[in-house]
């Protein structure tokens, strides 16, 4: 949004567009910019010249790896968009997305309907409680099904979905879409790429069609409106005010999903996506006020949407830019922030200022002088902002929930290939690592080897790419390896008494401290591990506490078998005792280190493997071939169901450490005519005989 409108909130819409993997968002939001005018020519994912696909290996491979930020004007209304990818290796860009938009469009194929990605990231969508609507994209392709797809939205994701659009024809005899709001039908202007439109009365044969749909409309959202419902109940004639009002409140609240129609590629029905945008989801008015806690009294603060409130922001992205070096992308909840200005990160306690605002068009850049609520925007010239950090203006004390990233499931050893390239090989990976929460480097303990971490094999490939591209770096790098984690499988009891003279001083300190499993439900409301402290302060001073939970969650990041991190752990402390001369915090520290790490020697430990959800769309005939390898891969089948009248989905759990090169088993299982798709799932412990053998070739013995 420009810094110099006066739109007030109600007419902002920060929005995400979300789906699997060609699905089509891209080119849905290459038309809405440019029906927006804020393009005045087209580019194609497939001719590489997509706007918000700016990104070299982007172009190359047809597919979006980053999420990209532009911002258009439809009508009155300001809309920020996130493109988002929509290949499960870079779900993080999801996520964090999905953490501090407003609203979200689903795209989904009017062919293969709901896809493993559709379901993912509308999960996603659920849990931060998104407002969204549904787009049925491609229905000028062969196979496209209106109502199957519909269907395929109520049986896996949603019974709230109910169409606002229906399409005249479909596949090549697709024409243009019935709005059920206006009972009017329009049609795309073929020599204006669909800027043109004009409405029609509805044809004859799909009149009676329309009518039901529309009164089957009117049954679900009439309970939203009052004046609605009254004059539904008396038979009266529905005023389409009262009808978009009634979406409206439906969608802003969860309780309904309008559904539209198109095809982006051929230029029809984006401009009903655009007034469903405008009309149907929040401004930052219309979502509950932003949600908050007091580092010190963890009491829970809301942040209403007020450009003249206190400024509270999170910073949701890290970007490397050959230009101007680091941006951090923001989203404003409350106040104004002026260029030039400090801000004060409430997770480190850093003050910095900003040199400049950027608002951020794909990888252009336009300075702004300000922020306000409710805006997205870039700082450049902060040094110690990282992804998931809350900055105010100092006269708030409040901290905005981070956002929660998955696990890194796969790792390949990497080196420079040259003397030269050792330096700026670390500095180029620390800067990737900052940019991307899913992205880790670790140099193993033993061999010195530095080992990359990420979500999948296209991850950490494109992660290569961009060494040589962006850093200039050459590098070797290993086959691929599963990202294995420890745990414990017994309850256990471990004491340790430090005493030592450093310097001339004595040091003294005992701790004694329970370990045990961790309850899977008290994992989901913890985290991985959890810390209770069961003494008083009669035994250990309560200045000593604080670190000794440090050390001990610290102690977990190094495990007994593979030097892994640990998960599902408990630790409680359960006796101490303390020197008022010698104790001192770092003599609890190395007494809590060593106590731990002792106390996981004993308590069983074992090797925890990432697990897989491999979802396969095979043709009916080698669907019994598939089944029987994933049984021989010590998967497991979930859901076998009917895709389409020709394919079958197959839904099953595996482990990670068993699907490398699995592109070209399922291509020989069945002619290459089956598909499949990878997302993480979960981790679980490994058997006794795997556990053994990873441990072997892990150790070399």
């Amino acid at each position: 949004m420009n810094s110099e409108s006066d739109s007030p909130l109600r007419r902002i819409r920060n929005i995400g567009i979300m789906a699997h993997i060609d699905a089509g968002k891209t080119t849905t939001t290459e038309r809405i910019l440019f029906y927006t005018g804020f393009l005045h020519r087209m580019g194609e994912v497939h001719d590489g010249n997509a706007f918000t696909d700016w990104m070299e290996q982007e172009r190359e491979r047809g597919i979006t790896i980053t999420s990209a930020t532009v911002s258009c004007v439809w009508k009155d209304t300001h809309i920020n968009i996130i493109d988002t990818p929509g290949h499960v290796d870079f779900t993080a860009e999801v996520e964090r997305s999905l953490r501090i938009l407003d609203g979200a469009v689903g795209v989904f194929c009017a062919v293969a309907g709901v896809e493993p990605q559709s379901e993912t990231v509308w999960h996603q969508a659920d849990r931060y409680k998104v407002p969204r609507l549904a787009y049925v994209n491609k229905m000028d392709r062969p196979g496209a099904d209106y109502e199957r797809v519909i269907g395929m939205i109520h049986e896996r994701l949603t019974p709230l979905a109910r169409a606002i659009n229906i399409p005249i024809g479909a596949e090549d005899c697709f024409e243009g879409v019935i709005d059920l709001i206006t009972m009017k039908a329009w049609f795309f202007d073929p020599l204006t790429k669909g800027s043109e439109t004009h409405q029609e009365e509805i044809p004859s044969d799909l009149l009676e069609h329309a009518t039901q749909l529309r009164n089957e409309l009117l049954e679900h959202v009439a309970e939203f409106d009052d004046e609605l419902l009254a004059a539904y109940l008396e038979g009266e004639e529905i005023a389409e005010e009262w009808l978009r009002r009634a979406i409206r409140k439906g969608t802003l609240d969860g309780r309904f999903i309008p559904v539209l129609c198109g095809s982006s590629l051929r230029n029809k029905g984006v401009q009903l996506l655009l007034e469903g945008i405008r009309d149907f989801l929040p401004s930052p008015l219309d979502v509950p006020p932003a949600e908050g806690f007091n580092s010190e009294t963890n009491e829970e603060i809301k942040i209403p949407s007020d450009p003249n409130g206190p400024f509270v922001g999170m910073a949701f992205k890290v970007q490397t830019d050959k230009y101007v070096g680091k941006l951090v992308y923001v989203r404003v909840y409350s106040g104004t922030l002026k260029k030039g200005a400090g801000f004060h990160n409430q997770n480190n306690g850093k003050r910095e200022r900003v040199a400049r605002l950027l608002q951020m068009m794909s990888n252009r850049k336009n300075d702004l002088n300000e922020l306000h609520a409710g805006d997205i925007g870039a700082f450049v010239g902060c040094r110690f902002l990282s992804t998931g950090d809350t900055i105010t203006d100092g006269s708030i004390d409040v901290q905005l929930s981070r956002i929660n990233f998955p696990d890194c499931v796969i790792s390949i050893a990497i080196e420079p290939k040259t003397k030269a390239d050792q330096d700026t090989l670390g500095d180029a990976l620390a800067h990737l690592e900052e940019e991307d929460p899913t992205f880790h480097v670790t140099v193993d303990k033993d061999s010195g080897q530095t080992l990359i971490s990420g979500m999948g094999e296209l991850h950490l490939e494109v992660i290569v790419d961009r060494l040589r591209r962006e850093f200039n770096v050459s590098a070797n790098v290993g086959n691929p390896q599963v990202s294995y984690k420890e745990s414990i499988t017994k309850t256990v009891e471990s004491e340790e008494t430090f005493i030592r003279d450093m310097n001339g001083k004595g040091n003294y300190a005992k701790v004694r401290f329970r370990l045990s499993p961790l309850d899977p439900e008290e994992m989901a409301t913890r985290g991985k591990n959890k810390f209770e402290n069961l003494v008083g302060t009669d035994k250990i001073p309560g200045e000593y506490f604080k670190a000794i939970e440090e050390a001990a969650l610290n102690a977990l990041n190094d495990g007994p078998l593979i030097s892994g991190m640990m998960e599902r752990v408990k630790v409680e402390l359960i006796d101490g005792d303390f020197n008022p001369v010698d104790s001192n915090e770092l003599a609890f520290r190395i007494a809590t280190s060593m106590a731990i790490g002792k106390g996981l020697q004993e308590a069983a430990p074992v090797l925890m493997e990432p697990i897989m959800r491999l979802s396969a769309l095979s043709p009916d005939d080698f669907v019994g071939d598939i089944i029987s390898d994933i049984n021989a891969k010590r998967g497991q089948i979930t859901i076998l169901r009917q895709h389409n009248e020709y394919q079958q989905e197959i839904l099953s759990e595996v482990p990670l450490s068993e699907l490398f090169g699995y592109s070209t088993r399922i291509r020989s299982l069945s002619q290459g005519r089956a598909v499949y798709s990878l997302e993480f799932l979960k981790y679980e412990i490994t058997p006794a005989q795997v556990q053994s053998a990873v441990l072997k070739r892990i150790r070399g013995y």
